[in-house]
């Protein structure tokens, strides 16, 4: 990690410098520009009033090109300084990613939060402080759900997990290209919205606009008017003939305006995202890739005549760019002059018939690569991390060295033996001691390892499982529901998918804390033999050291815990995993630091 930190602030300077270099540029661009039009017109309005008119004309021209050629200039150096601002935050970034900073990120995914869902919730996946937090460079709509689907839905199919593996780890030594892919992004960072109304749109046919004909009147009726109008000026002849074909054209444009408008106005909202498209389809494409994976999505982005499709995307983005006249206080006058609005329906439709089916799949493969490259940052980010090795056979999990990577490097890590199917591991300990962190620790990893990421730990070996966790209930005022029939809820989901044969990983932390002690503990003895005969794997962290008996009646079931020492008064946890059952407890001993008087006969 101290590498991939290393080259973060290597580019981090770099760009910083480069952007100093290129303001000075673009106001010393803007300075040369204002001298080119003062001393050019000024020079050239001298010479007029001293007869030397031709001098004056070449003079007035060359000012007025120099002028463009500096104002494109200009264009380029602010389009550059705008890129190089992009990427020197994701730079920056990156940096408080690998520093612990990450939760000043603004897009924590708090929108896909669905505590309903079986584990996400309560393994902190969406939210602030959460796994996409950490996590996430997706930009696009479609990308940022895409993230979103692997990490709440993972995958059971071991092949496409293993092909995500392989994706990510070759985009992990890409820098370059995956952050110039996340810049081309950022640059319309705010335009991007659902894209389901423009693929509904790609897909449709305005039958009228379709017609070759159409193509043809918009295209040579305006010419023919324009030369018309100028012959009759030059030639001294009635204007009637023109006049008569523009108000042809004022009825074409009013005849079809309504329909037209329609289409228009629902492709104009999506010009600025298309524009981020089509540069990313061009970075994917123009890379060459050696993972089979990448090689495939590559493949998709071809029409069965095998245009590639940054090129028609290319052709959509040109289109729409001429929608910008729409804005335009002359909008009505170039309208009916040049027939605008027809010439750009039926390009749409020319792209729509040819392309318009395809555009729904490109974009997915955009998606795709957004989230693969969200993985491929803990790869490069974490080279030390273990990739997991997945298994399709019996239920088993194995870990070494296991952490929570949303925590600081100085994280305490741990083992876990072998489990098998029907193995239920009991977690006992203090409050505070990391019984909770634990569960989460493994719940979080699984998630990584079935999106296809690397996890935090030495080592990581795991069937498919399907996870269900039951760690923080909230009650349902309006369904009238209490967090302690909402967690029975939560756990006969996960029986119920034990009786239908699927691999349930569980984590259950504190279960039954709504009822008194005696329901909870007979309730927890039922459970947990039950979800151990089910065959499911996981562990439950509790306080209730009598559980620990389970462990006599069933050798599927063992016994781990926590502890802490007092040092010079103070308490002290060393976060490590230990055999056996807890005899430890510390509830008053906090109570006395949050400052709670505690009668000396209750410790």
């Amino acid at each position: 990690m101290q590498d991939s930190q290393q080259e973060y602030k290597k580019r981090e300077e770099g760009y910083n410098q480069q952007l100093s270099q290129l303001k000075v540029k673009i106001n010393r661009t803007s300075n040369v520009r204002l001298i080119t039009v003062v001393l050019g017109l000024g020079l050239s309005v001298y010479l007029y009033f001293q007869n030397q008119n031709l001098m004056a004309d070449i003079l007035l021209f060359v000012t007025i090109v120099t002028f463009i050629a500096l104002v494109l200039i200009h264009n380029r150096l602010k389009a550059d300084a705008k890129i190089a601002k992009i990427l020197l935050e994701i730079n920056i970034d990156s940096i408080k990613r690998i520093s612990g900073e990450w939760n000043s990120f603004g897009d924590s995914g708090a929108e896909f939060m669905d505590y309903e869902h079986p584990f996400t919730s309560d393994l902190d996946i969406f939210g602030e402080n959460s796994l996409f937090q950490w996590m996430n460079t997706a930009v696009t709509y479609s990308g940022r759900r895409m993230l979103k689907k692997w990490l709440e839905t993972p995958s059971n199919d071991i092949e496409v997990i293993k092909n995500r593996q392989s994706a990510a780890e070759e985009l992990a030594i890409l820098l370059d290209w995956r952050q110039s892919f996340q810049a081309e992004a950022k640059l319309q960072e705010n335009e991007f919205k659902d894209p389901q109304a423009l693929f509904d749109w790609a897909k449709k046919s305005a039958s009228f606009f379709a017609k070759p004909v159409i193509a043809y009147i918009s295209k040579f009726l305006p010419i023919l008017t324009i030369l018309l109008f100028v012959a009759a000026y030059l030639f001294k002849f009635s204007f009637l003939i023109p006049s008569t074909l523009i108000i042809v054209q004022m009825l074409l444009v009013g005849l079809r305006y309504l329909d037209g408008n329609d289409i228009l106005s629902e492709i104009d909202p999506f010009a600025k995202s298309i524009k981020a498209y089509r540069s990313m389809l061009e970075l994917f494409e123009a890379q060459e890739f050696q993972s089979d994976y990448l090689k495939q999505l590559q493949e998709r982005l071809r029409d069965k005549k095998g245009n590639s499709a940054y090129e028609q995307i290319y052709q959509l983005e040109r289109i729409t760019d001429k929608l910008g006249v729409r804005h335009s206080q002359l909008y009505l006058v170039i309208n009916i002059l040049l027939l605008w609005d027809y010439r750009c329906l039926a390009a749409f439709e020319g792209w729509r018939k040819d392309s318009g089916s395809y555009l729904e799949d490109w974009i997915a493969v955009l998606a795709e690569l957004e989230a693969l490259a969200s993985i491929a940052v803990i790869s490069y980010d974490h080279p030390d991390w273990a990739q997991p090795q997945l298994y399709d056979d019996q239920s088993r999990l194995f870990t070494s060295q296991v952490g929570h990577p949303l925590l600081p490097e100085d994280r305490v890590s741990n083992d876990i033996g072998t489990m098998r199917e029907g193995q239920v591991y009991l977690i006992t300990g203090s409050n505070m001691s990391g019984k909770s962190t634990l569960l989460r620790t493994i719940g979080i990893n699984l998630v990584l390892a079935y999106a296809g990421a690397p996890v935090c730990a030495k080592e990581f070996h795991c069937s498919i499982f399907s996870i269900y966790t039951s760690m923080r209930i909230r009650d349902d005022l309006r369904s009238n529901i209490s967090s302690f029939y909402a967690e029975l809820l939560r756990i006969k989901k996960m029986i119920d998918a034990a009786k239908r044969g699927e691999s349930v990983f569980f984590l259950l932390d504190e279960i039954f804390r709504g009822t008194n002690s005696r329901d909870r503990h007979a309730g927890a003895r039922v459970l947990v033999k039950q979800l151990s005969d089910e065959g499911a794997v996981g562990f439950v962290s509790t306080h209730d050291v009598e559980l620990g008996n389970l462990a006599d009646e069933n050798n599927k079931i063992k016994n781990y815990h926590f502890r802490e020492e007092y040092v010079d008064g103070q308490l002290q946890f060393d976060y490590k995993l230990r055999s056996g059952i807890s005899n430890t407890r510390n509830a008053v001993y906090l109570m006395k630091m949050a400052g709670i008087t505690v009668p000396d006969d209750a410790e």
